[in-house]
C-alpha cells in the first residue's frame, strides 16, 4: 500500500497579535486533555481568569522570538517536512494540533496524493495525554476510517533518536563547560496519575523513576508514564555522551497554575546551580524536536537571565534537532520501518 506520513506538532499562533495569541491559547487550553477538569470549570478558568490577561503577556514573549518568515516552530517543522519528502519520496504532510496547518486539511492532501494508509507521527518523544493523545485523536477523527492508519509510538529511548540527540549536543558544546541541564516540558502530576493504566503505580513511590538508578521496566504504567520516559531519555543520552551522574541534572519547565507539576522546576534549578558551584552551564531540551517559545524565550532568554543573575558565568543552549541532517536521516529510517516493524507502532 502507498503510505502517507502525517507529521504532527502542537501548534503556534498565526502571528504575535494579541487576538491571534488569544485564539490559539483558547483552543489549546479548552482541550480536555490539557486542562483535565470538568468542562464548565475549565471554561470559567480559561475565559474568566486566563484569556483576559495572559494573551498580552504571551504575545510579548512571541515577539521576542518571531522571525521575518513567521513562527520558528512552524518554520522548523516545515523545513523538516520538506526534507522528509525528499528522503522518503512518499506523501508527507505537516499539521498542527492547534492552529495552522490544520490536521483535517493535511489528511485530505495525503488522500489526494494517493495514500492508502497513513502513519500518524506525533513529534513528541515522550507520551503525554496533552500532546500525544490529543493529537492522535484529532488525526484519527480526520481520517474517519477511510484508510488504514498506524501511530508512531513515543521514541524516547529509540536508538535513532538518542543517536541524533547525542550528536546534536556534541556539535554544540562550547570549549569550556561544567554541567548539562536536561530541561523537559513539565506536566501536572495529576496527568501522570490519570494516564496510569494500573491506577496504582505512578507517583505512589517517588523513587520509581529516580535518575540515580536505571528506570524499572516492570510496570505497564511505563508505556504512558511521561516521568519515567524522560528519565530513560536522560540516562540513555548521558550514556551516549559518557557523562557521570554528577555531570547532569534533570528538570521540568513551563508550569502553569497552582496544582503540583513534575519537579524539580527548571527556573528554581537554574537559580540553585550556581550555589552548587556550577558556573558554566549547557542546557538541552529533549522533549522538543523543534525550537519554539519554550526553548527560545523561556530557556534561552528567561533561563539565561535567571542563571547569570544567580552567579553563573556562561550559559549555552543546544538547539533542538529541528531539520539537522542526522535527524532527518534517523527519522526517515524510523518512519520507513512503519510498514515492516510493527513493534515500533501501535494501531490506534
Amino acid at each position: 500500500m502507498r503510505t502517507g506520513f502525517l507529521i504532527l506538532n502542537l501548534g503556534t499562533p498565526d502571528s504575535t497579535d494579541v487576538a491571534d495569541v488569544r485564539k490559539y491559547l483558547g483552543e489549546f487550553l479548552m482541550d480536555p486533555h490539557v486542562l483535565q477538569i470538568p468542562w464548565l470549570v475549565r471554561w470559567i478558568i480559561v475565559n474568566v481568569f486566563i484569556l483576559p490577561t495572559r494573551p498580552r503577556n504571551s504575545a510579548h514573549a512571541y515577539e521576542q522570538i518571531w522571525t521575518e518568515q513567521g513562527s520558528p516552530l512552524l518554520l522548523e517543522s516545515q523545513t523538516l517536512t520538506d526534507a522528509l519528502r525528499g528522503t522518503l519520496d512518499l506523501p508527507v504532510e505537516l499539521a498542527m494540533r492547534y492552529g495552522q496547518p490544520d490536521i483535517h486539511s493535511a489528511v485530505e492532501r495525503l488522500l489526494d496524493r494517493g495514500a492508502q494508509q497513513i502513519v500518524i507521527a506525533p513529534m513528541y518523544p515522550h507520551y503525554a495525554d496533552s500532546t500525544v493523545t490529543t493529537s492522535v485523536e484529532a488525526a484519527v477523527a480526520a481520517i474517519r476510517g477511510r484508510v488504514h492508519h498506524e501511530v508512531l509510538a513515543p521514541f524516547y529511548d529509540h536508538p535513532d533518536y538518542i543517536d541524533s540527540l547525542a550528536k546534536q549536543v556534541r556539535d554544540h558544546l562550547p570549549d569550556h563547560w561544567e554541567h548539562l541541564l536536561m530541561s523537559y516540558h513539565g506536566i501536572p502530576e495529576a496527568h501522570l496519575k490519570n494516564a496510569d493504566p494500573t491506577g496504582s503505580f505512578c507517583l505512589q513511590d517517588r523513587s520509581c523513576c529516580l535518575e540515580k538508578k536505571p528506570p524499572p521496566q516492570s510496570s505497564p504504567a511505563h508505556a504512558t508514564c511521561y516521568r519515567y520516559q524522560t528519565y530513560a531519555t536522560s540516562q540513555a543520552l548521558a550514556a551516549a555522551l559518557g557523562l557521570q551522574q554528577d555531570q547532569y541534572t534533570i528538570s521540568f519547565q513551563s508550569r502553569l497554575g497552582r496544582a503540583p507539576w513534575l519537579t524539580p522546576y527548571t527556573d528554581e534549578t537554574l537559580g540553585n546551580l550556581p550555589k552548587r558551584g556550577i558556573k558554566h552551564l549547557v542546557v538541552v531540551c529533549p522533549a522538543f524536536v523543534a525550537d519554539n517559545l519554550e526553548t527560545l524565550e523561556e530557556i534561552n532568554m528567561q533561563g539565561r537571565e535567571t542563571f547569570l543573575e544567580a552567579g553563573g558565568e556562561t550559559f549555552h543552549t543546544v538547539p533542538c534537532l529541528n531539520a539537522a541532517p542526522h535527524w532527518i536521516a534517523n527519522l526517515s529510517k524510523l518512519l520507513q520501518s512503519s510498514a515492516t516493524e510493527s513493534e515500533l507502532f501501535s494501531e490506534a
